[in-house]
């Protein structure tokens, strides 16, 4: 069943529910103030016989006095201690009432009581009889003007509510409609989406602060993300395609010439055999770092512990002396300790270190410090640098300002892009400021929580 006929039943069947229910709760409320109503006067019929009866002296019979205070439509009569009838009267019309069940009842006594299928007042008061024995006067009224007229009120009730689910199935299917319509928009927009392969939109009609206007503008960031993310994902696919496919060029082209001419010069098959280990050792970077980009949300487990950045950086930089044999200085202006972690760190800085040798052949430096308040580590290389209109660039995935000069280096364009996912994981920021020609300082701004 789809949901605008859901909203038209369970609307339209909660209404209607509700309004039995009002009438069914009408009725009854009714029909008991109508019938305390009819009690209430009968005990005043009954109150003013009794008046009249006991100002009353033997000189009246009995039937008589009765015939007096008789009500219209109804019986009088008075009921012995043994149950039997001492003196009774009623209107001819009422003669069945004759055959009304006696009972002597010790006390006052008003309910109504079903004779012959209608409906009773019964009025029961202890008087002293005109021969000064204890009796019961006891005033029998018929109601069935009172039972027709609330059956006529059942059946306007009945009508009512049967009229009254004509507009409510009317306003639940405009309902429905006001509520499915964005929902029916959004499922035609995806399947023109799906046929046609084109991120659309669904059009707003104005903007309000209801939920169906929320879900549609959800929809449409929705498809601005995902269009964003597929275009992402287009460049990310062309452009690993394009890194993979030279050195498999070259390691095929390389194989080609082993296979012709390899075991007959030594010196071509250990240049191709260096050739093919290098390429192959760029491919196995290239794709760890691939693979450490594309699954970073299970790679960012962080432990979190006291971490001194001077022996931190100190450790690292006497690696890379050893490594590039390169001259690296050391600057702290005091002993910084800094609550993160320490091997996402590392490698952040291991990151952005390569870098600063990589296109610079002077001594790097490092500087440990406060910057707005901020633990500091900048490393400062006069290498190349980076142009103005490229340094906003670089953080992206496989850009690279000089492709050549990046063939030489070894670069795939991903370093700084794991570098941001890096600084982003433990909570840092990594800002470069560069001239070109001059040189170029990278600085990770750590979190306050630091201590010295």
């Amino acid at each position: 069943m789809k949901l605008r006929k859901k909203i038209n039943l369970f609307t339209a069947v909660v209404f209607i529910i509700l309004l039995v229910l009002v009438n069914i709760a009408s009725y009854f409320t009714f029909s008991q103030m109508m019938f305390n109503g009819e009690l209430d006067r009968t005990e005043a019929e009954a109150e003013r016989a009794m008046n009249g009866i006991s100002q009353t002296g033997n000189s009246v019979s009995a039937a008589t006095l009765l015939r007096t205070y008789l009500p219209l439509d109804g019986m009088m009569q008075v009921v012995r201690p043994d149950g039997s009838v001492a003196a009774q009267a009623f209107v001819p019309e009422q003669q069945a009432l004759e055959n009304f069940p006696t009972a002597y009842h010790k006390a006052k006594q008003r309910q109504i009581i079903d004779f012959n299928g209608v409906p009773h007042a019964f009025v029961s008061y202890p008087i002293i009889w005109l021969n000064g024995d204890v009796v019961e006067l006891q005033v029998i009224e018929n109601l069935s003007s009172t039972s027709n007229n609330l059956k006529t009120l059942s059946l306007v009730l009945l009508a009512v509510t049967l009229i009254a689910t004509i507009p409510v199935f009317v306003s639940t299917r405009l309902l429905s409609n006001v509520i499915t319509q964005p929902i029916t928009k959004m499922i035609q927009t995806m399947r023109e989406i799906r046929k046609s392969g084109q991120y659309k939109r669904i059009e707003l009609s104005k903007e309000s602060n209801d939920e169906l206007y929320e879900m549609g503008h959800t929809f449409n960031e929705m498809m601005d993300l995902l269009e964003v993310n597929y275009e992402k994902q287009e460049n990310f696919v062309s452009n690993a395609s394009h890194e993979l496919k030279t050195p498999l060029t070259v390691i095929d082209s390389y194989a080609s010439l082993l296979k012709r001419r390899g075991q007959a010069d030594p010196k071509l098959f250990h240049e191709a055999v260096d050739a093919i280990q290098s390429e192959a050792i760029h491919m196995r970077e290239l794709t760890q770092q691939l693979l450490l980009l594309a699954k970073h949300d299970e790679q960012w487990k962080l432990y979190i512990e006291p971490v001194s950045l001077l022996q931190l950086v100190d450790e690292s930089v006497v690696s890379f002396r050893e490594a590039y044999k390169r001259e690296i200085s050391i600057i702290a202006e005091e002993e910084i300790i800094v609550r993160t972690d320490k091997q996402k760190l590392k490698q952040l800085f291991y990151i952005l270190m390569e870098n600063a040798l990589k296109y610079s052949e002077k001594p790097v430096i490092v500087v440990l410090g406060q910057e707005r308040k901020r633990p500091s580590i900048k490393i400062i290389d006069q290498g190349v640098g980076i142009p103005a209109q490229d340094v906003e660039k670089v953080f992206d995935r496989f850009y690279r300002v000089d492709k050549a000069r990046a063939r030489k280096t070894g670069g795939y364009g991903l370093g700084l892009s794991l570098a941001k996912e890096l600084a982003d994981a433990i909570h840092a920021q990594v800002q470069l400021e560069s001239i070109e020609g001059e040189g170029t300082t990278a600085n990770i701004l750590l979190t306050n929580g630091a201590s010295h």
